[in-house]
């Protein structure tokens, strides 16, 4: 099934190059917002920066919650248009904005906890900041499943946050395997100054492999008695691995070989 996951992502991927490369543009465009603006406005004071820097990390999350609709249908065999992005904003845009919320709380508790209990130098701060570090990175794990399962699953936020620490809990490997796939992107990323495949693989590549991971889910939903560490992955990929094809890299380059 892991396998499977990288095979699907990466023909999702290349069936919709154009469109990534679009949208990895409106990434990078925002990214100015965060990154450039704050440093312009400093000379304005403190409070226009940091508002600055704040509202460039929102619009990159109502941004990216838009982005992850569009490939959410990439990654259901559909082909999203610019009509398509637009209801999608309308669709996603609160969701995404207390997920942006959430990460830019969760920054400013690092950036000020993080010196206090450095400079205590006690026990107490070192468990202070040991704690925290855990909790964040229970966070960023669990994080990665908000937007599919806003997109796949449900649209109350209280009802998503549960359920990302639900999902991690119950797929901690798998949800480790995501998380190194999305960095593994991010750094093949870099040498296309994140055009391909971008935050949009890194986003396509969560929520393929959180689609997949639905099978096992409806298999137990179906079969409550089953061994949840015995899920009959194989037969559950049939029609996925139809839908896919028996693509390769080589047939995909040279067509006419295969």
């Amino acid at each position: 099934m892991w396998g499977f996951t990288i095979k699907k992502a990466f023909f999702d991927f290349w069936d919709h190059l154009f469109l990534v490369i679009i949208l990895n543009l409106g990434f990078l465009l925002l990214l100015a917002v965060p990154l450039l603006l704050p440093s312009w406005l400093y000379r304005f004071g403190v409070v226009p920066s940091a508002v600055a820097f704040v509202a460039g990390i929102l619009l990159l999350f109502l941004y990216g919650g838009t982005v992850s609709f569009m490939m959410k249908e990439v990654a259901y065999y559909r082909d999203p248009g610019a009509a398509e992005f637009l209801a999608f904003f309308k669709e996603s845009w609160p969701s995404s904005l207390v997920f942006g919320g959430i990460v830019v709380l969760h920054l400013f508790i690092l950036m000020v906890a993080f010196p206090v209990y450095a400079s205590m130098k006690s026990i107490f701060g070192t468990m202070a900041l040991v704690l925290i570090f855990w909790f964040s990175v229970l966070w960023f794990l669990s994080s990665l499943y908000y937007f599919p399962l806003r997109t796949q699953v449900d649209s109350n936020v209280k009802k998503i946050l549960k359920k990302c620490f639900l999902v991690f809990f119950d797929n901690t490997g798998f949800t480790l395997y995501l998380a190194v796939g999305a960095a593994l992107i991010f750094v093949i990323s870099f040498f296309t100054a994140f055009l391909l495949p971008g935050f949009t693989g890194i986003l396509l590549w969560l929520q393929v492999g959180f689609k997949l991971r639905l099978l096992k889910y409806d298999y137990l939903e179906t079969h409550p008695q089953s061994d949840r560490k015995q899920i009959p992955w194989d037969t559950l990929l049939v029609e996925e691995r139809e839908r896919v094809g028996k693509r390769t890299l080589k047939g995909m380059i040279f067509p006419w070989k295969e």
